[in-house]
């Protein structure tokens, strides 16, 4: 077993300042003891697939919930989603787009990949953390997730 083997959450967010709110406000809710955070695509991918710097990872241990932002480098979050929805082994994985785009199209689309939320991130603080908090509370505590 290793370091990666016990994750509830896939905090994929590039920026620093929106992971630490996140992480944070799960914490508080107590929720983060098990939370890894990405901060791109290709990380995400490379953690889910067990591939690369996450190889030694034991894909039987699923993730919970991947929150996952839209607008990263190298690999975006639509991209993303669109690979793990498309390969059996991962597309049950449930995935909560997080994101500080509320356009129509970004939500459409994230819908049509198979994102299984939707969350606009607030801008004022308070918001925020209680957004992420219910997130976090209904996936991890109230779901009633499939076997993986």
């Amino acid at each position: 077993m290793t370091e990666y083997d016990d994750i509830d959450i896939l905090l994929v967010e590039d920026d620093p300042i929106d992971a630490e709110m996140t992480i944070q406000a799960l914490r508080r809710a107590n929720l983060a003891n098990r939370l890894y955070w990405v901060r791109d695509g290709v990380e995400a991918t490379d953690f889910i697939f067990c591939r690369g710097p996450f190889a030694d990872r034991d894909p039987l241990h699923a993730i919970k919930v991947v929150l996952l932002d839209l607008k990263m480098p190298r690999v975006g979050g639509l991209e993303v989603l669109r690979e793990l929805k498309t390969h059996v082994e991962t597309q049950k994985i449930p995935i909560v787009v997080m994101t500080s785009s509320n356009h129509d199209k970004d939500i459409a689309e994230s819908y049509r990949l198979g994102a299984n939320g939707y969350v606009s991130k607030p801008v004022n603080f308070d918001a925020f953390s209680a957004a992420i908090q219910n997130i976090g509370t209904y996936w991890l505590v109230l779901n009633e997730a499939p076997t993986l």
